[in-house]
């Protein structure tokens, strides 16, 4: 299937990259930097810095080198800077995303109608004129004005626009599959579609909203982190103001060295603060969201994706979700005395004209089997359709009666015909229905030649993928209307860890009650108007675009691909961005150990020369060592910008083998990166006399 690929963003766009550094200097401003606390608190010690710079120059009478005082004051801005720029560039990637999707917004003009009459007198309106409620007629090759449930009709429907699939798909009145976008185009046939949002509140219009990521809601783990990392702020800073009566006291009663200098302990206040996680935070909350549509998934909120990454119960239906979604002919088992050749006989010629994808399947492994059968019909055939009635389909040729269809349909029917049921046939119907397949019973005129056994496809890789969840403690619910024996054998076959058979909709609501009473984070997909108070209740709730305007309402997540399995790449998604803010918290905690070694020696050896023991980097002087721990903690911050907006790979583990692993890889870096980032940027300014 051709599929046309939104417009491709890099975070190296050059035009992206411009306009973040613009908006970098514009989010000086109080008014934006204020919420985030940290970074706030390092722009006021990067005014009090340069003030006290530019009081040094003007006395003449600096209380250290002008050149040490201006360098850091510098530094600290950089470091507000590139905070900045992290969250510019994670921003203008949504923007830039966001611009696109605006693009395939068209102002149209739509035929409006009283009533849901494809004769009706039309009134054309513009599509920003429609309000919700009203009718509208489309037609073919025409765009579909706005958000709506089509009411009568069915069409061909072009949703390139929104989901960049160019394959058309099936819109109709009824069922689980009358939802349409606005700007979509219909291909074939007309269509009556019911607006369901006024101007400016249409699927396309949120989805603009969300991926531009400057409205992005700041979710509750976020939240919990920021207090931490303000509360870690305020800690540091009432040791600094601590600090400083101390070198007072200090250095009366030794009589060497000076008391701590504003600068001095606004560079040890900036970098034993969390200034790394609060630069990088920002961005790895928007860059999710990126992340997300990038896999063709909107997220209606940031607590959905929070969300995400805290499940542990996954509630997925059977079909189409774990399985491909339309059963397949698997095999063709005869009847005590009837060959192999005239049961598939028998079989192709009752399916021959059927279109229904079991059908089909039918006349491909009869064809697979017996090449020398012919597939073609006799010109004399009549045709005798499928119906709910007769729960059965075949061909009449020169009045011999072939049929296949539901166990009991054909046992009435040869039954009726004066025929007789084969003695092996009830228990071949049991076996493949104790083996999750699905009988049906192959007949000529009065006779019963076997049955053909229908399966349930599994989707490539599914079970493998529930293996990783269930690595990482999330449990896999598979529900289904299904039989007992039939559910039973398909859970088996996929490898999930509980199931439900013979489920009606209300259970779905039970179940995902049940589970969150128990303290659980539920996830669940689902298209259907039935499945809308699930999706309301679970956690996550993943809504096919596909599906009905309640299902798509009632959901915080929508997959325009219209793919059930994508809940497994949103639960990793999730997972990716905890993973992350954990890693570069792990990491940027780590960082304040090597900054304390460089620092606090280096203001306080000069009083107490017995710490000099400390000074385990071998800096050069108290100022190198200073103004190399503040660059450092300026430098890494662009730097580990790609990891913020990538995100850490997702890695199937248990909590404690997780934790394990960000300490040492994250933490254990984040304490030796800095020793030798710090001694490398020493050595370079002792090397020109900066300081």
């Amino acid at each position: 299937m051709a599929r046309k690929k939104f417009t491709k963003v890099s975070s190296l766009d050059p035009a992206i990259l411009s306009a973040a550094c613009v908006d970098a200097f514009r989010k000086l401003d109080f008014r934006v930097q204020v919420h985030n606390p940290v970074m706030f608190a390092v722009e006021l010690g990067s005014i009090i810095t340069t003030g006290s710079f530019l009081w040094g120059l003007a006395s003449g009478a600096p209380a250290e080198p002008v050149a040490f005082t201006g360098l850091v004051s510098v530094w600290l801005w950089l470091t507000v800077l590139f905070s900045n720029f992290a969250e510019a560039i994670s921003e203008g990637r949504g923007k830039a995303r966001a611009t696109s999707l605006r693009q395939s917004q068209a102002q149209v003009t739509a035929h409006r109608i009283a009533t849901p009459s494809f004769t009706a007198p039309s009134e054309d309106v513009g599509s920003g004129s429609l309000m919700k409620g009203d009718l509208v007629l489309v037609k073919t090759e025409e765009l579909i004005p706005a958000d709506g449930e089509v009411v009568a009709g069915a069409a061909l429907v072009n949703e390139a626009a929104v989901t960049g699939e160019s394959a058309p798909v099936v819109r109709e009145a009824g069922g689980d599959r009358s939802a349409v976008t606005g700007s979509t185009k219909v291909i074939a046939n007309e269509i009556i579609v019911r607006v369901t949002a006024s101007p400016g509140e249409g699927f396309l219009d949120r989805m603009i909203s969300m991926v531009e990521g400057a409205r992005r809601r700041k979710t509750p783990n976020e939240i919990a982190l920021e207090i931490l990392l303000v509360a870690l702020t305020g800690l540091f800073l009432l040791v600094v103001l601590n600090l400083y009566p101390v070198t007072v006291y200090s250095s009366d009663v030794t009589g060497r060295g000076a008391p701590a200098s504003v600068t001095v302990l606004t560079a040890l206040f900036v970098c034993l603060a969390p200034t790394t996680i609060a630069a990088l935070l920002p961005a790895i909350g928007i860059a999710g969201m990126d992340r997300l549509f990038r896999r063709n998934v909107v997220a209606l909120s940031g607590r959905a994706i929070e969300a995400a990454g805290d499940v542990n119960v996954l509630l997925l239906d059977k079909t189409g979700t774990i399985t491909l979604g339309n059963r397949k002919a698997f095999a063709c088992i005869p009847a005590a005395g009837v060959s192999a050749e005239d049961l598939a006989i028998t079989a192709l010629h009752s399916s021959l004209a059927d279109e229904t994808p079991e059908g089909k399947s039918i006349v491909e492994l009869v064809a697979k089997e017996h090449e020398s059968i012919s597939l073609v019909l006799p010109p004399d055939s009549t045709i005798i359709p499928f119906s709910a009635h007769s729960r059965l389909s075949g061909v009449d040729i020169g009045g011999v009666r072939y049929r296949k269809g539901a166990p009991d349909a054909i046992i009435a029917l040869v039954s009726g015909l004066g025929g007789i049921v084969p003695p092996d046939m009830p228990g071949i119907v049991e076996r493949i229905a104790g083996d999750g397949g699905t009988p049906l019973l192959v007949s000529r005129d009065e006779k019963i030649l076997g049955a053909v056994q229908l399966k349930d496809i599994l989707k490539p890789g599914i079970r493998e993928r529930f293996f990783d969840l269930r690595k990482v403690g999330i449990r896999t619910v598979m529900i289904t209307g299904d039989n007992i024996l039939t559910a039973t054998a398909i859970a088996a076959e996929a490898g999930v860890d509980d199931f439900y058979g013979e489920a009606k909709p209300e259970d779905k609501l039970r179940i995902i009650r049940e589970n969150q009473a128990k303290g659980y984070m539920v996830a669940m997909t689902g298209d259907g108007t039935n499945d809308a108070p699930a999706l309301a209740q679970a956690d996550v709730g993943v809504a096919m675009n596909s599906g009905t305007q309640p299902a798509r309402e009632a959901a915080n997540i929508i997959d325009l691909d219209s793919d059930p399995t994508k809940l497994l790449d949103i639960v990793q998604i999730g997972k990716e961005i905890l993973m992350t803010r954990g890693s570069l918290t792990t990491f940027s905690i780590a960082n304040d150990i090597a900054k304390y070694f460089a620092i606090i020696p280096a203001v306080l050896m000069v009083m107490y020369p017995g710490l000099g023991a400390l000074n385990i980097m071998n800096l050069g002087s108290p100022y190198s060592a200073i103004l190399a721990a503040v660059i450092f903690n300026a430098l890494i911050i662009p730097l580990l910008i790609p990891l913020a907006l990538t995100g850490v790979k997702f890695r199937p583990m248990p909590a404690g083998q997780l934790f394990t692993y960000n300490l040492v890889i994250f933490g254990l870096g984040g304490v030796i990166a800095p020793f030798i980032g710090i001694k490398l940027i020493d050595m370079l300014i002792s090397g020109v006399f900066l300081v």
